[in-house]
């Protein structure tokens, strides 16, 4: 709390006030900023499920995923091996339902005990309730695990200040290509 005087004010108070005095330097950005913390802070926090499936491509004419690094030999698995994707969100298992999104990132295989990625990637929404909007999540992923559990460390549009997690389950895989279909159950709170 910040004191003033004999008055006891709570600290987002105490900033639009304080905004309010800067405004002919600042032009209105300062209160354009703080009109939004204030929405914010006014709104509920919501906590979503989303259910989709991602579509991993790595054979083909048109793959979904190549590899970048490429450390010890050309096969795709190793310590080291690093792959840019941009695959396909879907509403169900099969690649030929409806596209709801895009999965954009990078992943590298980081053990060398066993087959675990470091994943970083974005579900970029492009139809529904969620248009323009998008989860980023950074975490391991042991993809031969039945499931595994990844952090949802921000988001962008209805998705901003987003937090939760990632479940990934595979559907499909197959070991000689890479290529794979897998289930997210995606838990985020958002305002």
């Amino acid at each position: 709390m910040a004191s003033l005087g004999s008055y006891t004010l709570s600290i987002p108070y105490f900033i639009i006030i304080f905004s309010i005095l800067l405004i002919p330097f600042s032009r209105g950005v300062i209160l354009e900023e703080m009109s939004d913390i204030l929405a914010i802070n006014l709104r509920s926090q919501k906590m979503s499920h989303l259910h989709f499936y991602f579509h991993d491509i790595l054979s083909g004419k048109n793959p979904s995923a190549i590899k970048i690094i490429s450390p010890g030999g050309e096969g795709i698995y190793g310590f080291g091996k690093t792959f840019i994707f941009d695959d396909a969100l879907t509403i169900g298992p099969n690649a030929s339902t409806e596209v709801i999104g895009r999965a954009q990132g990078i992943y590298a295989f980081a053990s060398q005990s066993e087959l675990a990625l470091l994943m970083t990637l974005t579900f970029e929404f492009t139809q529904g309730k969620y248009n323009g909007s998008s989860i980023s999540i950074l975490g391991r992923n042991p993809f031969m695990r039945d499931v595994r559990e990844m952090p949802i460390v921000g988001g962008a549009g209805l998705f901003r200040f987003a937090r939760g997690y990632a479940l990934a389950h595979t559907l499909w895989f197959d070991i000689k290509s890479g290529d794979a279909t897998v289930e997210y159950n995606v838990f985020v709170q958002h305002y």
